[in-house]
């Protein structure tokens, strides 16, 4: 069995795409410092706890595990974060990925799908986004992902790896069978926020920016379901170990949908009513963002599947469980 090393693979997207990996025959091997990820997370494959900058961590695990390629979704991914503290994002994204790429070299491991987002594109000029449009990310975080893409470029051409970098926009959603899903501490993330609130855990979602130019003033994103998003990493995988080729993809689901659509659908499928309030917009959020997946679907032979509707109701039965079983937790432990 192919065993893939998966940096970062305690985490959302890292599990679900460990959990892909699985599915599709290879071993994935979790590399994490479990600093945001999940020890309970990690039931694909085995894990070896590890820093991405600490070269000899790394090269332990490869020389134990000797992987045919690496996922890299470790990395600083807060936007907000990236701006207080630009030092930690630039150390663990870049410096991080220049460790892990040094390793991959040393071991002669030439393949690698990189977690990259949509903030490489900043504020784009037409929609939808396609990969022609130009990149010009205005965060600490979207630059320090394009830099890790232009590092791609020059070791493809210089060294011979593949790389594929998948630019995400919205994930949501949970594993149906309640095995992983949404677990960030603190919560930043849209549709849990508002499952919270459903769930009486907040009071209100606080709508950052309700005058934007959209049909119903509030901001517009492309939400795709986290499995889709899994799948998509390993026919990336796919690609590059069969084509030998790199490649810069957008994974999405081509479709928008507003702030309040999210909670109208999120008081659907919960039966819960979800009071919102009105609040400043957020420096440098956009009013819309939806992708143009339609190179991914013809190179990769992906499509997204899942509707909102979906992501929702697995994201709620996912929220569920977790509070239920904090409560759990918490009760036993007084």
């Amino acid at each position: 069995m192919q065993r893939v090393l998966v940096t970062g693979g305690a985490g959302y997207i890292g599990s679900h795409c460990c959990k892909a990996l699985a599915a599709a025959g290879y071993e994935p091997v979790v590399f994490d410092n479990l600093s945001t990820g999940h020890r309970s997370f990690c039931r694909f494959g085995p894990l070896i706890p590890g820093d991405i900058r600490d070269a000899d961590e790394l090269d332990r695990a490869f020389q134990s595990m000797m992987p045919v390629a690496v996922m890299h979704f470790a990395a600083q991914s807060i936007v907000s974060d990236s701006t207080a503290r630009p030092f930690d994002t630039y150390d663990i994204n870049v410096n991080g990925t220049l460790t892990l790429l040094r390793t991959m070299l040393n071991h002669n491991v030439r393949s690698i799908v990189f977690s990259s987002t949509c903030a490489v594109y900043g504020p784009a000029p037409r929609l939808p986004i396609m990969e022609a449009t130009p990149l010009q990310p205005i965060s600490p975080y979207g630059r320090s992902k394009l830099m890790v893409e232009r590092i791609f470029d020059d070791f493809d051409d210089a060294y011979g790896i593949r790389s594929a970098r998948l630019r995400y926009f919205n994930a949501g959603g949970a594993d149906p069978m309640g095995l992983i899903g949404e677990w960030h501490e603190p919560e930043t993330h849209l549709i849990p926020v508002v499952l919270d609130v459903a769930m009486g855990l907040r009071k209100s979602l606080r709508v950052n920016g309700s005058n934007y130019d959209t049909p119903d003033g509030t901001a517009v994103r492309d939400y795709i379901h986290v499995d889709d998003l899994a799948e998509a990493h390993v026919a990336a995988l796919r690609y590059l170990l069969e084509e030998d080729e790199s490649i810069a993809l957008n994974v999405g689901t081509g479709i928008g949908n507003s702030v309040d659509e999210v909670v109208r659908a999120v008081e659907r499928v919960t039966g819960m009513r979800v009071p919102t309030e009105d609040g400043p917009r957020r420096q440098g959020d956009p009013a819309e963002l939806v992708a143009d997946p339609s190179r991914a679907q013809s190179l990769l032979d992906w499509k997204a599947t899942r509707n909102l509707e979906t992501i929702i109701s697995d994201a709620w039965a996912w929220h569920q469980a977790l509070r239920q079983h904090e409560t759990v937790h918490h009760k036993e432990n007084v």
